[in-house]
């Protein structure tokens, strides 16, 4: 049976553009970035081109591009950075109940620590409304941070509304656009955002490699301290090989063409299924506001895991798992409040540049025979 993989969300494949880039780098240069030789010399050069690639996506300057090791530590450096930045005044922070584990536990650190934290909720379909983000803000707020694109249900948030109201208070905005990145628009300026987070796996470059924007003028206290890389925020050898992985996956990024594809794809099996099972399937997260990639529903009367077991073959993955017997529900399905015994039945369909029509009439195919089985 073939193997279909629809679970790009989860991670993303290399690009074969990708891996070309970085073969070429074992040719070109094997030099610390920081030597002073010709190797070093080399080797910096690919480190700065990457860093203006990444630039060049998110629209901003080379030298607010803090190369990391991914999108948790790059969430983790925005969040305690500021914070141990803020110094010993009271801290608040606001973030949403629906945020990536990477935001959530840090802010749950950060709480010992003695910051309090503010969560707001969403609505039915996983959106913020910004006027509880304005009621929630007060004189010691000093961060607010809000992914631009949820992992699981694909809900784009109202990131440029938000960021207007942080600018009326003067406090900085950071943004998880580890999903968004290379699927949507992520331009600093248009989202009006002081620090965003990408991820190289999430954007068809190599797992381990992850870059934070910070905008001009916003402190950061370093999380590893060291040699003083990455101008004093990241120490570390740098790595040119992973670097120019995630420059040239942002490069290919830019152009957004396939989406448009694969919503045309994404829609055609939300409607196919809808067709079939009427109101035994749910849509989960917003109609139009939307990751054009990604489709979650329910399927009334089973649950998401016997499915994925049922599915043999077909990547996807479930809003709910299993531990012992017991149903673990996703904290998203729960914060946007779905009913249990619907969110049990919740499967994330999320397709990539390679999805194919012919991979979507299959798995159209293989649901509806697991459905009536």
């Amino acid at each position: 049976m073939k193997q279909i993989y629809l679970d790009f969300n989860a991670t993303t494949p290399i690009d074969p553009r990708v891996a070309q880039a970085m073969r070429d780098v074992f040719k070109e240069s094997h030099g610390n970035p920081s030597s002073a030789h010709w190797a070093g010399e080399s080797a910096r050069r690919l480190l700065e081109r990457s860093r203006l690639q990444v630039a060049a996506m998110l629209g901003c300057e080379s030298d607010e591009i803090v190369f990391t090791g991914g999108g948790s530590e790059a969430n983790n450096l925005a969040l305690k950075g500021l914070y141990f930045a803020h110094g010993s005044r009271p801290a608040h922070i606001i973030t949403s109940a629906i945020e990536h584990p990477s935001i959530d536990a840090p802010t749950r650190f950060l709480e010992r620590l003695g910051a309090r934290i503010t969560r707001i909720g969403v609505d039915g379909a996983g959106r913020v409304d910004p006027d509880d983000l304005r009621r929630a803000i007060t004189r010691d707020t000093m961060l607010i941070t809000l992914m631009h694109a949820n992992n699981e249900v694909g809900t784009i948030q109202p990131i440029e509304e938000c960021a207007r109201i942080a600018r009326e208070y003067g406090v900085p905005l950071h943004t998880d656009a580890a999903q968004s990145a290379g699927k949507i628009p992520t331009r600093v300026d248009a989202l009006g955002v002081d620090l965003l987070t990408i991820a190289g796996h999430k954007l068809y470059a190599p797992k381990g490699v992850g870059a934070l924007y910070v905008r001009r003028g916003v402190q950061l206290e370093a999380l590893i301290h060291g040699g003083g890389q990455e101008s004093g925020r990241r120490a570390g050898t740098e790595s040119a090989l992973l670097a120019t992985g995630l420059g040239s996956a942002c490069e290919l990024g830019q152009d957004l063409a396939w989406t448009h594809r694969a919503r045309e794809l994404r829609d055609q099996l939300g409607n196919s299924l809808r067709d079939r099972l009427g109101d035994r399937v749910n849509l989960n997260g917003h109609p139009e506001h939307r990751l054009p990639n990604t489709l979650n529903m329910s399927f009334s009367g089973y649950k998401g895991a016997e499915m994925l077991a049922a599915l043999d073959g077909i990547a996807v993955s479930t809003g709910s798992a299993c531990h012992s017997g017991d149903t673990e529900l996703s904290p998203v399905l729960r914060a946007m409040r779905v009913p249990e015994e619907i969110a049990v039945g919740a499967v994330r369909f999320s397709l990539g540049r390679s999805t194919t029509p012919e991979e979507i009439d299959e798995t159209i195919d293989r649901l509806g025979t697991v459905l009536k089985g």
